[in-house]
């Protein structure tokens, strides 16, 4: 295709014949002299049902203006959201990574319709942003993805994990009523994502180190003036795009996901990376694969001490200068790809030239030779367990390895009522399935299982398995992604309260301690359960969907 910023809007607007286009677009604002500029779409995910996205309109405008004073037209639509905090242990969490498919579906579908010759898409959320890639990664014309920004603190640093951990507390008798109605009631202060290195901050610092984000998009608060000039800029750079011809596919290449990953494992970054960074390979035409992360997270530290392992919000590393720095040591380091094109339309290197280091006497993010772990806290391990694979985060600090007697439960509501209860004891391996993409449908996260058992005192006592995944605001001995999942008959499917579990993230392997014999008699009298969903987006999902480790996309055919 030829260097046309109007490639695609030209169609849809010039000549006599699409005159009755012109007329439509007329009726929502666009003069004759719009018609001949590049039009970009503004991907917007705002709405009111969650704080992560209730300011987006307002970044919409911000972006819209920025390609406006750049010489194109913009055109705000909007996309949907779900909250994952406010469904999390209800059914309505079955649509959580559901949502990412119908986030890129829907802006892949809108861009197409319309024509638009770039795109700028504003995420917020968890799944808004891998979905907002995933569509530009299938478009593949000139765009630049905005983070929507972290939330500020709530009172006494809490964040949305203090008020699940403080359910657990208040199950154990160590929390009153007044106390936890106390948590409830200020953890939460206004606009902007999760405040840890959850998921919706992990996956923004990741499409920062993808390319696809400009510098610093990542470390801004969802209410600040540089949010605000992010937007703007982005609107300014998708023209910037148009006119050099650089496209997602340029940026997004094996090495820009192998940067991705790197600096994922340096911020100690949410187990759902794994996952999301597979799908958006996928979308992007790159190969990768499970092992990758093992592969990388071998020469990768984590260095940064952020919750919810560990001490500190996303605003404390912001507030010393983000994930830049970070990644200036890691290219210095040899450890990220500097070659890499990005967003600016510059190199990563080329980027990170002028970055200064962190301040002296900060201790949120460590030196390479000071390291809170050696290697990657994303472990990936396989066994009769988990053949094709499952994913740890292992911090270390509640050891590196774990066997105890499986306690097996159905759903992650049994589980969380028996943890509550007391059932749970120590030395348990609390195994939810028929949670995974297929059998929930939509692999629901299992952050109240999780909150619960941190706030009940039993982090060190207890692991969790599951063929679900885990919010990023998960730590413990957890394991997530088992596959192949229960519904489609995979060992995990089989385990019987009782059996020997062994976690061993040194070896990498999580075996059933039962004999193969045993285990293959008992596979050979699985049977498949009916489907839980047969109508509606949860029965097309489960039809469609692939495995957890290939991403868990629902075009992989």
């Amino acid at each position: 295709m030829a260097n046309d910023k109007r490639h695609f809007s030209s169609i849809i607007v010039d000549g006599v014949a699409q005159a009755p286009s012109r007329a439509m677009l007329h009726a929502v604002g666009f003069e004759d002299a719009d018609f001949k500029k590049p039009q970009v779409g503004i991907a917007s995910t705002w709405s009111m049902v969650t704080p992560c996205n209730m300011h987006i309109n307002k970044l919409a405008d911000d972006a819209a203006e920025g390609v406006d004073a750049a010489g194109g037209k913009s055109v705000i639509f909007n996309t949907i959201t779900v909250s994952d905090g406010i469904s999390m242990g209800t059914p309505g969490m079955r649509y959580s990574l559901v949502s990412r498919e119908v986030i890129a579906d829907s802006i892949e579908t809108v861009v197409g319709a319309q024509g638009f010759d770039g795109i700028v898409a504003i995420g917020g959320c968890d799944k808004n942003m891998p979905g907002c890639v995933m569509a530009l990664a299938r478009l593949n014309r000139p765009s630049v993805f905005v983070y929507g920004g972290t939330i500020k603190p709530g009172a006494k640093r809490r964040d949305i994990v203090s008020v699940f951990e403080a359910v657990g507390g208040h199950a154990n008798g160590s929390i009153s009523d007044e106390e936890l109605s106390e948590v409830e009631h200020t953890a939460i202060p206004g606009p902007g994502s999760c405040g840890g290195m959850y998921t919706a901050n992990t996956m923004a610092s990741a499409i920062e180190a993808l390319g696809m984000s400009l510098p610093n998009s990542s470390a801004q608060e969802a209410i600040s003036e540089h949010k605000k000039n992010d937007c703007h800029l982005a609107g300014e750079a998708v023209l910037k795009l148009l006119e050099a011809d650089i496209k997602p596919r340029d940026i997004m290449t094996r090495k820009a996901f192998e940067n991705a990953i790197t600096v994922v494992i340096a911020i100690g970054g949410s187990t759902n990376a794994v996952l999301h960074l597979l799908a958006m390979a996928h979308t992007a035409g790159v190969e990768l694969e499970l092992d990758d992360f093992t592969r990388i997270g071998a020469n990768v530290p984590v260095l940064a001490d952020v919750k919810p392992s560990g001490k500190y919000l996303m605003s404390e590393m912001i507030a010393i200068g983000g994930i830049q720095p970070l990644m200036k040591t890691l290219l210095d380091a040899g450890l990220l790809h500097g070659d890499c094109m990005t967003v600016t339309g510059k190199t990563m290197a080329e980027n990170l030239a002028d970055v200064e280091p962190y301040p002296d006497g900060q201790d949120i993010v460590r030196s390479l030779d000071n390291p809170i772990k050696k290697d990657s806290h994303l472990v990936v391990l396989y066994g009769n367990l988990a053949p094709t694979g499952a994913v740890a985060k292992i911090s270390g600090k509640e050891g590196l390895r774990f066997t105890g007697n499986a306690r097996v439960f159905e759903s992650e509501e049994e589980s969380l009522q028996a943890i509550l209860d007391g059932t749970v004891v120590k030395d348990d391996v609390i195994v939810i399935r028929h949670e995974g993409p297929i059998g929930g449908p939509g692999m629901r996260e299992m952050l109240s299982p999780t909150g619960a058992i941190m706030g009940k005192g039993m982090g060190k006592e207890v692991a969790l398995i599951t063929d679900g995944r885990f919010s990023g605001g998960s730590h413990g001995f957890v394991v997530g992604h088992v596959t192949p999942e229960a519904a489609v008959g995979g060992p995990i499917a089989v385990i019987e309260t009782g059996d020997s579990i062994t976690i061993d993230a040194e070896s990498k392997q999580i075996t059933l301690g039962i004999p193969q014999d045993e285990l293959d008699a008992r596979l050979a009298k699985w049977q498949a359960e009916a489907p839980k969903e047969t109508r509606g987006i949860l029965a097309k999902y489960a039809k469609l969907v692939s495995s957890a480790s290939e991403g868990a996309v629902t075009d992989k055919f």
